[in-house]
């Protein structure tokens, strides 16, 4: 089942997202803990490595904001099926989320997958990994 008020406001973001060279839109919406909803959309640039997808544009958002706890994600696109997250954004999730937080993988069709951070990225690298360097 697709949470409408984050579905609501990730659509919303794919109005807003930069995409002059993909054409490839893509919404996300974060809810804190604290009921604050942060969007995203992705936005691109000529130099494709300073592009932003909108899943970091969110966390960032709300990083910036202040706030670190985060209960969901959802993320939507235009495509024929749902959309998943790339790596990177992946692992900013693993960074900043619990990994049982559910992640909302939707379109505009309606379709939804329902997965964990845990389940996006198996064996994330975390700061727990750093405290065992040696």
């Amino acid at each position: 089942m697709i949470p409408q008020t984050l579905y609501q406001a990730a659509t919303k973001m794919l109005t807003r997202a930069y995409v002059p060279y993909s054409h490839f839109p893509v919404g996300a919406a974060l809810l804190a803990s604290n009921g604050q909803i942060y969007q995203g959309c992705n936005i691109e640039n000529a130099a494709y490595g300073a592009t932003n997808c909108a899943e970091r544009t969110a966390f960032f958002a709300a990083i910036a904001a202040g706030q670190q706890d985060f209960q969901a994600l959802l993320i939507t696109g235009t495509t024929q099926d749902v959309i998943f997250p790339c790596g990177t954004c992946r692992q900013v999730m693993s960074e900043f989320c619990a990994p049982t937080m559910p992640v909302y993988l939707t379109n505009q069709a309606g379709k939804c997958r329902q997965l964990t951070v845990a389940e996006l990225l198996p064996g994330a690298f975390s700061a727990e990994d750093l405290k065992h360097a040696k």
